[in-house]
């Protein structure tokens, strides 16, 4: 059963992406909203453990939000994929329950 996970806290501030990746099953998808983009980024103490994850997970990042903090996509972990709201709203449509993790 497909699951979304929404994270929209830092993974600087909170280990709400820690937790999200232990406990979502394989095949689901994660999608980093507000300030969760921040665990999008390469060569941070969250990254590698996003790349570990990315085996199993499908991870999404929302666009508006990059650019609200300034985030240029070129600073992305590879395979991360970038969507607008309209993305967002399919991702919830494509999974059969969204767990917001705060």
């Amino acid at each position: 059963m497909p699951m979304l996970h929404t994270v929209n806290k830092s993974p600087f501030e909170r280990g709400v992406l820690e937790s999200c990746i232990r406990l979502a099953t394989k095949g689901s998808a994660v999608i980093l909203i507000e300030d969760g983009v921040y665990g999008a980024t390469k060569a941070s103490t969250a990254s590698a453990m996003v790349e570990e994850a990315m085996k199993d997970l499908d991870f999404y990042v929302l666009s508006s939000d990059l650019k609200a903090r300034g985030v240029d996509e070129s600073r992305l972990i590879d395979g991360i994929t970038v969507v607008d709201y309209s993305g967002f709203v399919k991702l919830t449509v494509d999974n059969d329950k969204v767990q917001s993790w705060l």
